[in-house]
């Protein structure tokens, strides 16, 4: 009988040792260490020789981890490869092969395709209709694009307008304008008078965000005013800009192809080698468009 009693209270004190152990671990859900907790308590001897056995198979054929090199389960694995739609790439053609070999209907059709999308990235293209010998097809282009840099225009005034009221949003004005300003004058449509107003504007809204917010004059927003100010060959304004930029984003290669094209632009062998020279030692990859200026230059 104390046999009995012994036992009885070795088999209690191992199941509370067990429950005990997996509600600290945590590492199992409370129904299946509970369940087999009961199992070992109702089935004396038996039941904790059970839940023993049942782990050591587990750790001998279940618990290793399974390669799953070759299986893929989620979307950020799936590599997708799909072949080119052939008969759609031969319908594409650029709008100067359009307008030089497009018939009068065909032409009208591919201009209403083209404004129906974000014409915004669109307006170096529609401005080439508006030489058509298709007076209908240049009429509706010198419309559209009217239209467009009309609503720029105010846009800009609006913003301005904004900024100078230097109230708590004034920086979400100066980058929302710097971002949309670049988006247009990057395709230069206006006359140059016009491009060097509104290059002049952007350069004073950046100089705001520099001065007051610098962190969210990102590279791409330095290369954007850089570049705008080499389009209408103010050289000195391009490269404050560029100096700035290389200060703040040393590792960018924005910083270092902005340069590049400054001095290639000037001719400026020394400056261009020196750059190339600093571009090389870094750890930036350079990409296909730079190493092409760097072959043109050489």
């Amino acid at each position: 009988m104390d046999n009995f009693i012994i036992f009885i209270t070795a088999n209690s004190i191992v199941t509370a040792a067990y429950f005990i152990w997996n509600f600290l671990r945590k590492k199992e859900k409370l129904l299946g260490y509970g369940v087999k907790s009961l199992i070992m308590f109702l089935c004396p001897g038996l039941g904790p020789l059970y839940v023993f056995l049942a782990y050591v198979i587990y750790l001998g054929f279940f618990s290793k981890e399974v390669d799953l090199a070759d299986v893929v389960f989620r979307k950020d694995r799936v590599q997708t490869y799909m072949h080119a739609d052939e008969e759609w790439g031969r319908m594409v053609v650029s709008m100067e092969e359009a307008l030089a070999v497009t018939d009068k209907d065909n032409l009208r059709t591919l201009m209403l395709n083209v404004v129906r999308g974000d014409i915004r990235n669109s307006l170096a293209s529609i401005s080439l209709a508006l030489g058509s010998e298709d007076s209908e097809t240049s009429h509706y282009a010198a419309s559209v694009l009217q239209d467009t840099l009309n609503d720029f225009r105010a846009t800009v005034q609006k913003c301005r307008n904004e900024i100078a009221k230097q109230e708590e949003n004034q920086i979400e004005y100066v980058t929302m304008l710097i971002d949309y300003m670049d988006q247009v004058l990057r395709q230069r449509v206006f006359t140059d008078m016009e491009q060097k107003a509104f290059v002049a504007v952007m350069d004073e809204t950046c100089e705001i965000l520099y001065e007051r917010e610098r962190e969210q004059m990102t590279s791409a927003r330095f290369e954007a005013v850089s570049l705008r100010h080499l389009e209408i060959q103010e050289y000195g304004t391009c490269e404050k800009w560029c100096r700035r930029a290389k200060k703040c984003y040393p590792d960018m290669l924005a910083t270092y192809t902005c340069l590049l094209k400054l001095y290639f632009s000037l001719d400026s062998r020394e400056q261009f080698f020196e750059v190339m020279d600093e571009l090389r030692s870094s750890d930036i990859v350079i990409d296909n468009e730079t190493l092409e200026l760097i072959r043109v230059f050489q």
